[in-house]
């Protein structure tokens, strides 16, 4: 058992944070910018609440984050810096820029403790069901220590290489479910227009190459013009945002990923801004 704060309760956090207290059996504070959120938390899972990240922060063996862009990154984690002990270990599961991890591992090293990079993949029901994909930059012995940690929320965990490398990992992630999507929203689209049974067709091309994970959990609910499953527009474009300009400094060519963000914009036009991901077929059936 360890002692761990977890600062930031949102769709992610929330079960992430319950999980270290049930699952994990670890000693659990928690701290979140609504504070009835938190409160909530407490009421249903125990362990403590902080009213600020440096109250979460201080006295923990790890502290894990999970906030919503690189200026909540640094604002979180540059109040909660100065309360970290000596050889502990930060863990921040945002999807942000590997630029922002980088500085925050210099920090980190300035300050006497480490810091590991560890953005997530499966979405609210990997979280709520303990089965993310974790993605981690960092050094091999501070990793070490808080795989122990994070496996009470994740089935796959691994280090990727030095701070950032689990960003930019996460930036292929999107970058891949970004064309998959895609290609699934005009398969559907084709098959109704052709007249076909679209579940039939799924049914059956799902047994073979075309085979996804978006396939599989996302068709029936595309098909029937529901989009209130999982990961929303509006993070998606900011996820793409982080990979496209990531691109421009690498020199990576990234054509498909940066057409699919015009038209998840197009998405958000039509009011789609918290419709999940799988909407960009709303968007050909217009």
């Amino acid at each position: 058992m360890a002692k761990v704060a977890f600062l930031g309760l949102g769709v992610m956090g929330y079960p992430m944070a319950g999980h270290l207290k049930n699952k994990g059996g670890h000693e659990v504070t928690v701290y979140n910018r609504n504070t009835a959120k938190a409160e909530a938390w407490v009421k249903e899972f125990g362990g403590k609440l902080a009213k600020s990240p440096e109250e979460a922060a201080a006295g923990q063996d790890f502290v894990m984050m999970c906030v919503g862009n690189d200026n909540d990154v640094r604002a979180v984690a540059g109040a909660a810096f100065p309360k970290m002990g000596k050889n502990t270990v930060f863990v921040d599961h945002t999807t942000a820029s590997a630029e922002v991890a980088r500085e925050l591992s210099a920090a980190a090293t300035k300050g006497g403790f480490h810091f590991v990079d560890a953005p997530v993949s499966g979405g609210q029901a990997g979280a709520q069901n303990g089965v993310l994909t974790v993605m981690c930059g960092g050094d091999a012995e501070p990793y070490g220590r808080a795989e122990k940690v994070i496996e009470a929320y994740a089935r796959m965990c691994k280090l990727l290489g030095p701070a950032g490398a689990g960003q930019l990992t996460k930036m292929v992630n999107q970058i891949c479910i970004a064309g998959v999507v895609q290609g699934l929203a005009e398969g559907i689209h084709f098959a109704k227009k052709a007249g076909l049974d679209v579940e039939a067709v799924i049914e059956t091309i799902s047994k073979g190459a075309a085979q996804s994970w978006q396939m599989e959990n996302r068709y029936k609910t595309m098909n029937a013009g529901k989009y209130d499953f999982g990961f929303a527009v509006d993070w998606m474009r900011k996820d793409l945002a982080i990979c496209l300009a990531e691109a421009r400094r690498s020199g990576a060519h990234l054509p498909a990923a940066a057409l699919v963000d015009q038209f998840y914009s197009e998405v958000q036009k039509m009011g789609g801004s918290r419709w999940d991901t799988s909407s960009l077929l709303a968007r050909l059936e217009r």
